[in-house]
């Protein structure tokens, strides 16, 4: 089972061995702030901004009509897991025309948790043609909404993101710290398999 340290945790827990930087990373309005948050045993670090009228022309609000605030630089989380595994969390902006930190929000990076809503699947296609450019293992989450369409089969969401049948693919609930653990150490599990040399 899983303890994290509890929400006033600051320093790393002695045990700390091997520190590991993960993306999340998906398009605007999906849940990465929200899963940071959820998981996060230090005080989370947001970069986030009101939405105004003048974003509103640039920035896609199909799908995210109610969304006030937006990412505009990181969002910053850390969780220990056993075994003295730490993983730093940076949300990335979902955005295109914040592309441009890309590069540099994602040097260093082992993996990244992909992000995917169902009622807008098409949103997440850029995101992951990033991936594949940059060839960062990643794992996708399809986060639950509410009113998430309930009647796709996995081998249909796998269709429709085009996912190769390695890239691990689980649901979660973003705003459940349970569930968004599960679907980080799918990815975890993932960068292990691919290479177990670097984990032993």
């Amino acid at each position: 089972m899983i303890r994290r340290a509890g929400p006033g945790a600051v320093h790393l827990p002695d045990s700390a061995r091997d520190l590991v930087k993960i993306l999340v990373a998906g398009p605007f309005g999906v849940g990465k702030t929200t899963l940071i948050d959820s998981v996060s045993e230090i005080r989370p670090l947001h970069t986030e901004e009101q939405l105004t009228e003048a974003s509103a022309q640039v920035d896609d609000l199909d799908g995210v009509r109610e969304k006030s605030t937006t990412t505009v630089a990181v969002d910053f989380g850390r969780i220990s897991l056993p075994d003295g595994v730490v993983l730093y969390l940076f949300g990335t902006p979902g955005q295109e025309r914040f592309r441009a930190l890309w590069d540099d929000i994602a040097y260093g990076a082992l993996g990244a948790l992909v992000l995917v809503d169902s009622r807008r699947i098409d949103a997440s296609f850029d995101v992951l043609g990033l991936m594949e450019e940059s060839g960062l293992p990643y794992a996708v989450a399809f986060n639950a909404f509410p009113d998430s369409p309930r009647h796709h089969t996995d081998a249909q969401l796998r269709a429709a993101l085009d996912l190769d049948p390695t890239t691990p693919m689980v649901t979660c609930d973003a705003r459940d710290a349970g569930s968004s653990l599960d679907a980080l150490l799918a990815l975890v599990h993932h960068l292990i398999d691919r290479d177990p040399s670097e984990h032993r």
